[in-house]
């Protein structure tokens, strides 16, 4: 049964930073509570968009189409902007890194039409080409091209992808690490505070290196 807040399954470590996993009814909530909680966070699903506004961090998880995607989350856009803007970090993980973004060639490819993303890294994703196989499924390696403290130790590290579409920010600078599967596309982007950020990759799938990249969070959402 939901408490006032319209969560469910309050986990973690009691003390750590409190981290809400938003649920728009596309994403692996509960691997991403794990992974949260072994990382030493207290994780919440939100499903209610007031909620963001209580939590000292925010994930955006997401498995699927863009634009079914943004159509989902379309009672969480106000509630993300606000917390965007009141400096509280949002992680987004492979669609939700997707959707931090302003569009995506996905909704046209799919006959979905436009579909806007949150335009909080302002640029596009778009397919891999036909000459490779799609989607990119499976591990691959980082490489961390600036300073974030999202990836401090995974330089070289493998994760796990799966993925047909991919990030191309309008400011090359929004490139925290790339990723080669036959062309080299950005796998972490952050915006300019540094408190916007996201991975191609699912960090809860990613094994040590997934579990670095969340321990990092958590020390983030700790400051």
């Amino acid at each position: 049964m939901r408490g006032p807040a319209d969560c469910q399954g309050m986990v973690g470590a009691r003390g750590g930073p409190q981290v809400g996993i938003v649920d728009y009814g596309l994403g692996n909530l509960r691997s991403v509570r794990r992974g949260l909680e072994r990382a030493g966070g207290t994780a919440t699903i939100l499903s209610d968009p007031g909620a963001l506004s209580t939590v000292d961090a925010v994930v955006l998880p997401g498995v699927g189409a863009f634009g079914e995607g943004m159509e989902n989350a379309g009672p969480f856009r106000a509630a993300i902007q606000d917390v965007v803007a009141a400096g509280t970090p949002l992680f987004g993980i492979c669609l939700g890194m997707q959707m931090l973004l302003s569009d995506s060639e996905e909704a046209a490819h799919a006959g979905q039409g436009e579909a806007r993303g949150l335009d909080l890294i302002p640029g596009t994703n778009v397919r891999f080409d036909a000459s490779v196989t799609v989607p990119h499924m499976g591990w691959n390696d980082l490489t961390v091209r600036r300073d974030h403290p999202l990836v401090a130790g995974v330089d070289g590290e493998y994760a796990y992808f799966v993925h047909s579409y991919y990030p191309i920010p309008d400011d090359e600078t929004a490139t925290v690490a790339t990723t080669t599967y036959d062309v080299k596309f950005p796998s972490v982007i952050a915006d300019a505070s540094g408190r916007v950020f996201g991975t191609q990759f699912h960090p809860e799938k990613s094994g040590e290196t997934g579990a670095r990249i969340l321990r990092n969070f958590v020390d983030i959402a700790t400051d």
